[in-house]
């Protein structure tokens, strides 16, 4: 008797198990984005308002990555390399004003290339392709992100070297390359976050943005830009009465305070979309801390008592309309669904 066996189900509920596992977003501008060359993306996900989703494979690979990294720490203490502060442990650099990142080590010495001099070390996986065309163009060429990472966590840890090393996903294989610190460049990066996390308005799109482009097609943020769709995203920092500060805090003009990070996931029932996160014209409104679109010719309300956001984003059509607005009145607890 056959026995027919679905291995694929098992490879289904793995992967599904990974995809369902609910990673919140970095509160903080991660200095490993800053080299990004769409400031728009930046900003979107800085606010969540663009949030990207992974199937549970591709989570795998980040996880082989992160893993990979505790087998690259024994392998150069193996060889008489000095490195402290990594993984669990790692040292932050903090510059003020929401950005920050953590380093994958500190090489105090033993490094063949220059045994006694200190480094901050980087450590990354790559595919095939993109690890052949590391070791052709070097990184900074090669992985523009990645030499930017380098250079501000140079600079915040006032180490004047960087130790960068990949490995091949496909066979192993390892690359490595010493960087120095430019610190004109780096404090022009951290300068970029600093604005970006400070302002209030989205930036244009990146030059050469286009549905088009290959880079557009990749990025999550390619049906808010190109297709004109609204944030799908409810959080306190897609909120119109919410403003970050220099202090790295994010304040609520409704409550007249400061949002708990732990909090400003969620956000709470006055919640008003940013008029930069919506395709409508946007309407003066005469009560604070609500929003009044324009969806479909109809002045719609959102926030504080009105139409929510959530409500907004899952069906706009409903919205405002005037038998929606009747039920709504009739049944107060009632909700628009898309």
């Amino acid at each position: 008797m056959k026995i027919d066996v679905d291995f694929k189900t098992t490879i289904k509920e793995i992967n599904d198990y990974h995809a369902n596992k609910k990673e919140r977003p970095r509160p903080h501008m991660g200095v490993s984005l800053l080299g990004h060359h769409c400031e728009r993306y930046l900003w979107l996900n800085f606010r969540w308002a663009v949030i990207e989703k992974f199937e549970g494979r591709i989570l795998r690979l980040f996880r082989r990555g992160h893993m990979e990294e505790k087998t690259i720490v024994q392998d150069l203490r193996a060889v008489g390399v000095d490195i402290q502060h990594t993984e669990g442990a790692q040292s932050r650099v903090d510059f003020g004003c929401h950005v920050s990142g953590s380093i994958d080590g500190i090489i105090e010495q033993g490094l063949i290339e220059a045994p006694v001099k200190r480094h901050i070390a980087e450590f990354k996986t790559h595919g095939l392709k993109s690890f052949k065309d590391l070791c052709k163009d070097g990184v900074e060429k090669s992985k523009w992100t990645h030499y930017i990472q380098m250079q501000v966590y140079m600079l915040g840890s006032k180490i004047n070297d960087a130790f960068y090393l990949a490995v091949c996903k496909d066979n192993d294989e390892l690359y490595t390359e010493r960087v120095k610190l430019d610190k004109k460049l780096a404090q022009e990066y951290v300068n970029k976050g600093h604005r970006l996390a400070m302002s209030e308005r989205i930036p244009e799109p990146c030059s050469g943005a286009s549905p088009d482009w290959y880079l557009c097609k990749w990025c999550a943020a390619y049906d808010f830009c190109h297709k004109e769709k609204p944030t799908q995203e409810v959080n306190c920092r897609t909120c119109a009465n919410v403003t970050p500060t220099n202090a790295g805090e994010w304040h609520c003009y409704k409550w007249q305070d400061n949002v708990p990070v732990d909090a400003q996931y969620e956000g709470c029932p006055s919640h008003a979309l940013h008029p930069d996160l919506v395709p409508y014209k946007r309407i003066e409104s005469d009560q604070d801390c609500v929003a009044v679109y324009e969806i479909e010719g109809r002045a719609v309300k959102n926030g504080d008592g009105h139409y929510s956001s959530k409500e907004i984003i899952a069906n706009p059509s409903a919205c405002g309309e005037p038998f929606v607005n009747a039920f709504k009145s009739a049944f107060p607890t009632a909700r628009v669904k898309g």
